[in-house]
């Protein structure tokens, strides 16, 4: 039920800490990976590392070229496209940690960091489904799974950006949970849109995944999880199958949450 032998899987974002988790799942379950991102060299060395019949492909998403370029590759090697994780996304990141406080907060947010999240993680994922999904409407089947976001339902939690002391350390922008909200909703819409070919649309909405931020930060999100804890980056990957296989035949146009119950209450 939950085999993936024989199938292929496009991964955006691939190289990243939790899209490299999501390829590494896909080979266990028997798939043909596809490591896509930026860099060229990074994703077939990464592919080589998974093991045989899996490759790298460098694809900008925010390119519909360069997104059928990789289709192109993928169909020279494989037969088909059976699944894609849209997972390539941006979060804020600032070059000075010393203004990150203000450059984070609403009334002072660039523009263009607000425009380049909508670029990349929303008609990214709407180009990736353009080229990848419709070769998937093309042959009647197909799993696309959508990665968004527990701040894609709810607002952001600025307190726990604050440290021991009770100083804002920064402030989570609009761009991440507006953009993550928009995909939950554009996995609706294709779901409804590509229900009658056989492909399947859904949402996967995780957590926090604990990665080298500060005691504080730990903490703080921690304390709002039911279990306790942030995510370790291979928490996702059952929830991942789930969607990718026979096991959902019956599921689209949900959205799948993982979050150690951060939103449960």
């Amino acid at each position: 039920m939950f085999s993936l032998k024989t199938k292929t899987a496009v991964v955006t974002g691939a190289l990243g800490l939790i899209g490299r988790k999501h390829c590494e799942a896909l080979a266990a379950a028997g798939a043909n990976v596809v490591v896509a991102d930026i860099n060229a060299d990074e994703t077939q060395s990464f592919a080589k590392q998974l093991g045989d019949n899996h490759l790298g492909i460098g694809v900008d998403v925010t390119s519909k070229q360069s997104l059928i370029d990789g289709l192109n590759a993928v169909l020279d090697k494989y037969d088909a496209v059976d699944i894609l994780v849209n997972n390539a996304a941006i979060n804020d990141k600032f070059e000075d940690p010393a203004m990150a406080k203000e450059l984070s907060a609403f009334e002072n947010y660039p523009l263009e960091a607000f425009q380049l999240s909508l670029n990349v993680n929303i008609t990214g994922v709407f180009l990736c489904s353009q080229v990848f999904g419709t070769q998937m409407a093309l042959h009647r089947s197909g799993s696309i799974i959508n990665i968004a976001s527990t701040y894609g339902m709810v607002g952001p939690d600025q307190s726990i950006y604050r440290d021991a002391r009770g100083r804002q350390t920064f402030y989570k922008s609009a761009a991440y949970p507006v953009t993550k909200g928009a995909i939950i909703n554009f996995t609706r819409f294709l779901a409804a849109y590509w229900g009658h070919t056989g492909v399947r649309v859904n949402t996967l909405s995780p957590g926090g995944v604990e990665n080298g931020q500060t005691d504080d930060f730990v903490s703080n999100y921690s304390a709002k999880t039911l279990l306790g804890r942030m995510a370790k980056a291979s928490d996702y990957q059952g929830a991942l199958i789930f969607l990718a296989s026979g096991a959902s035949a019956y599921m689209t146009g949900a959205n799948l949450v993982v979050d150690g119950g951060w939103t449960a209450i």
